[in-house]
């Protein structure tokens, strides 16, 4: 059957190809070297290479696949290009013979001299794919490089800057190349870094993961530290100023001498009435002293004016003061651009300031929101430095101590704990007093008054064996101290005999630990409605 279409021949010679597996047709353009010189009948009569799944016509000769389909698009009448003969689609067949021993023939390998293999053309890319000269792409992503396969697992284990690494600090695989360029030191947890207030005086240097831990565990000495560089600033700002007051009064005196130079110059002008010239350049120089420029340029004229006049005069005090006057004049200048840098200066510690000030008020909020706020209508007080505290409070100093507000709820009772270290009413200078405090809320319009829920007070024994000292009341409806708050605070309201300091300071008794105890105020919630 006769094939005039090129699709149509493309598609029975590619179905012809089908059953075979080794071809020549996944390297097309590969330049083969031959173990022994090509004899002509392997070669295309065409392309006069070694054939490439070869075809033979009717008139004998052997073509590539390629080259027939090639001969048919040139022409619509393909002929043969050795004999001229018309070449006839229908007898084109595949010639397998010639196809084998193409295929047996042997070749040298393309990385010769590196490799001296000798390969049958059938077997040829099976041997590149296992080559140790033939080069291929490093399997790292993102590595471009073309390594030999030989040296691939060596680049892949020393060379290639895309391997991974262990990271010193975390002990992690990363990128090579992420560690030499430090991109992963600028995010790795465990590399020491400065404390951000390094600035203000905190040298602390810490693993990036537990940063944030410091700062919070070291917020007051960042606070005091800020404090510190603040009055630092407002000292050198002080300097300044009483430094600028000190040019001013400065450059009030030489205005004053100028203005006593001026007065003499007057003198010495009437003096030298008869001279209209010279009293003319004279008053131009008054009237222009403080412009240097000009003061130069009358003084010479004055100068040209006194050596053309024959006079007996003496100018030479006059010449004397006149130069005493420049200099003065320059030095005024001199102290007024001094002015404008040390008022720049000024203007940048002024804002140095401020931003100071925003950050520490910053830091203040932050502090409050750390301190914690208990709304389960519990509150756990911890007091620190017990016998300095009860010192002042003997002294008179501090009568008093408060408590961090806590809530019954989210939007419940505000409420707070009040401590007389050296005892009130009936119990000062022999009791700890210890009241309950009803604060003023946000939310006090919508809550039910009085304030009527049991409270427990309690001292905390610190030995786990829970010996604690404890009193229960319940609000009296009818007290001031439950009623909704008009001022800041209700009237405390407790006991003043709360626990005697003989059996708070024994030393058999755990109550008191490092110079530390805990105060605990439970409010009961049964029956407390929440919003």
């Amino acid at each position: 059957m006769a094939c005039d279409e090129p699709a149509a021949l493309s598609g029975i010679l590619t179905r012809q190809n089908s059953s075979s597996a080794a071809s020549l047709d996944s390297q097309p353009d590969a330049d083969y070297t031959f173990v022994e010189a090509l004899e002509e009948r392997y070669k295309c009569a065409y392309c006069h290479l070694v054939l490439r799944n070869p075809h033979q016509t009717g008139c004998g000769h052997r073509f590539c696949q390629q080259c027939i389909l090639a001969l048919r698009e040139l022409s619509a009448v393909p002929t043969c290009p050795v004999d001229k003969e018309t070449i006839k689609m229908h007898e084109v067949f595949k010639d397998n013979c010639c196809k084998r021993e193409v295929l047996n023939l042997h070749v040298f390998c393309k990385n010769t001299p590196n490799c001296n293999s000798k390969i049958m053309l059938g077997r040829y890319q099976e041997h590149l794919q296992r080559c140790l000269f033939e080069s291929v792409p490093c399997t790292n992503d993102g590595c471009c490089d073309q390594v030999l396969r030989k040296d691939l697992e060596e680049h892949l284990s020393q060379h290639c800057k895309f391997r991974e690494e262990m990271c010193q600090y975390c002990n992690k695989c990363v990128l090579l190349v992420n560690i030499k360029t430090e991109k992963h030191h600028a995010v790795c947890p465990e590399v020491e870094v400065d404390c951000p207030y390094r600035q203000y005086g905190c040298l602390v240097k810490v693993k990036r993961g537990k940063l944030a831990e410091h700062e919070n565990g070291a917020l007051r000495e960042h606070i005091l530290q800020i404090l510190d560089k603040n009055s630092q600033l407002e000292e050198q700002i002080t300097d300044l100023y009483k430094s600028l007051e000190c040019k001013e009064i400065k450059i009030q005196q030489l205005a004053e001498a100028i203005k006593k130079c001026e007065k003499e110059l007057r003198q010495f002008t009437q003096l030298l009435g008869k001279n209209s010239n010279l009293m003319v350049s004279t008053q131009a120089l008054a009237s222009h002293l403080d412009k240097s420029a000009r003061l130069e340029s009358q003084v010479k004229q004055l100068i040209q004016t006194a050596n053309q006049q024959q006079s007996k005069l003496d100018l030479q005090p006059l010449f004397d003061m006149i130069e005493n006057v420049k200099q003065k004049i320059a030095l005024m200048e001199t102290y007024d651009q001094r002015l404008v840098v040390l008022e720049g200066q000024s203007s940048k510690h002024d804002l140095q300031i401020n931003i100071h000030k925003a950050q520490l008020n910053k830091n203040e909020e932050r502090f409050k929101l750390l301190e914690g706020t208990c709304y389960n209508g519990k509150l756990i007080w911890k007091i620190t430095d017990y016998k300095t505290k009860k010192k002042e409070a003997v002294e008179g100093r501090v009568l008093s101590i408060f408590s961090q507000p806590f809530y019954t709820s989210r939007c419940g009772y505000r409420l707070c704990a009040r401590a007389y270290l050296n005892g009130d009413g009936s119990g000062k200078g022999t009791h700890v007093s210890f009241y309950f405090v009803v604060m003023r809320g946000e939310f006090d319009s919508l809550l039910l008054w009085p304030f009527k829920q049991k409270v427990t007070l309690m001292l905390l024994d610190q030995s786990g064996k829970k010996n604690h000292i404890v009193e229960v009341f319940r609000a009296d409806p009818n007290s001031s101290s439950f009623k909704r708050p008009d001022g800041e605070m209700n009237i405390a309201s407790g006991c003043p005999r709360f626990v005697p300091h003989a059996v708070l300071e024994n030393t058999k008794n755990t109550y008191i630990r490092d110079d530390t105890l805990f105060l605990k105020v439970v409010v009961d919630l049964t029956d407390l409605e929440e919003l």
